[in-house]
C-alpha cells in the first residue's frame, strides 16, 4: 500500500453536520444581537476550529465578545445535538474497507474533543480510529498542526499518510506539509475552490476513494 494511514476531516466529510452548525451560528448572532449571516457566509468558516471561525465570522475584534458568542453557540449546538447529525451515505462502509484493507485511521477536526466522542457515540463509529486531534488539542486549520501531531503519533512520515477532506484548510494543512490530499465536494467548500490546494483528486462520493489509494 502506498499509504499506511488516512486521516479524515469529520464535519461535511464523514458526518453531513452543515445544516445544524450554520443554524446555530445564525442563532446565537440574532439572540446576541449580531448581523445575522447568511447560509454560504456561516458555512464557509465550518473547518476552523470554533473560536477564530467566529471571530473571522463576525469580524469581532474584542475577545470577551468572542468568548460571549462562543458560549452562546456552544448552548445552542447542544441543543440540537441531542440526537446526532447522520453519517454521509457510505461512510460506515468506507471505514470497514479501509480497517479491513489494513489502513490505520485517523481524524483532524476542528470541534471540540467532546463534540467529536459525542459523534462517535451516536454512530458507533469510534473503534475505527487509531489517533485523533481536535480543536482542544492542537492550533486551528490551516495549520499543519494537527497533522504534525497525527504523524508523530503514528511515527509515520508524511508521505505514507493521505488526508481526506471538503475545505481548503484541509488541503492548505497538508499542502504545507507535503502530504497527499484529496478532496471532497459535498461540504463546506466546492470542488473549484479545493482545485486550488492540488489534491490527488476531488470524489463526489465516499466510496470514489477507494479508486485513489
Amino acid at each position: 500500500m502506498k499509504y499506511k494511514a488516512i486521516v479524515f476531516d469529520w464535519d461535511g466529510t464523514l458526518m453531513d453536520s452543515i445544516s445544524k452548525i450554520v443554524e446555530s451560528m445564525q442563532t446565537s448572532a440574532k439572540q446576541l444581537g449580531f448581523a445575522v449571516p447568511d447560509y454560504d457566509q456561516a458555512k464557509n468558516v465550518i473547518g476552523i476550529s470554533l473560536l477564530p471561525a467566529l471571530k473571522q465570522l463576525f469580524n469581532i475584534q474584542d475577545d470577551e465578545h468572542a468568548m460571549e458568542l462562543f458560549h452562546t453557540y456552544k448552548e445552542h449546538f447542544k441543543d440540537h445535538a441531542q440526537i446526532s447529525s447522520p453519517l454521509f451515505e457510505g461512510a460506515v462502509e468506507l471505514l470497514e474497507e479501509l480497517t479491513q484493507r489494513g489502513y490505520i485511521l485517523a481524524v483532524a477536526t476542528g470541534k471540540a474533543r467532546l463534540g467529536l466522542q459525542h459523534n462517535w457515540y451516536h454512530s458507533q463509529t469510534e473503534h475505527f480510529f487509531s489517533v485523533s486531534r481536535t480543536a482542544d488539542d492542537a492550533e486551528s486549520k490551516p495549520s499543519p498542526d494537527m497533522l504534525m501531531q497525527i504523524l508523530a503519533e503514528l511515527d509515520l512520515p508524511a508521505e505514507q499518510v493521505l488526508m481526506v477532506g471538503d475545505t481548503t484548510y484541509d488541503m492548505a494543512m497538508a499542502e504545507a506539509i507535503n502530504m497527499d490530499r484529496i478532496g471532497v465536494s459535498f461540504g463546506v467548500h466546492n470542488a473549484d475552490a479545493l482545485q486550488k490546494h492540488t489534491p490527488l483528486a476531488v470524489i463526489n462520493r465516499l466510496d470514489e476513494l477507494l479508486l485513489h489509494i
